[in-house]
């Protein structure tokens, strides 16, 4: 079973979050990204998410979307406002986050 998003046919947007977590409440962190995933399932224009982390807190999270105006959407939404904000307060070291235009996309399965 693949757990990479199924993307539609480009052009569509993709945000690379790229962080540093420490380790500050754990827990609380899990609660919240279970919270925030359920939640961008359900928003207008998202078209799928891969993440992962590495033991050593850095992780690399990429969202798809179908427009600019659908992130800001999601980017926008009070429950992700607080987590953005709990973040940077409470769960990361360091973050950079990017939106990137998708133009081209290529997808393999091994048979």
């Amino acid at each position: 079973m693949s757990h990479l998003a199924r993307t539609p046919a480009p052009p569509y947007y993709a945000v690379v979050f790229t962080s540093r977590r420490n380790t500050s409440d754990p827990e609380g962190y899990a609660a919240a990204a279970k919270i925030l995933d359920e939640l961008a399932v359900h928003q207008p224009g998202f078209l799928g998410i891969e993440s992962v982390r590495a033991e050593d807190g850095l992780g690399i999270t990429v969202s798809y979307w179908a427009s600019l105006e659908a992130i800001d959407a999601w980017r926008n939404v009070a429950v992700h406002r607080q987590a953005q904000a709990t973040g940077r307060t409470n769960w990361y070291d360091e973050f950079h986050l990017r939106v990137c235009h998708v133009e081209r996309d290529r997808h393999y399965v091994r048979e």
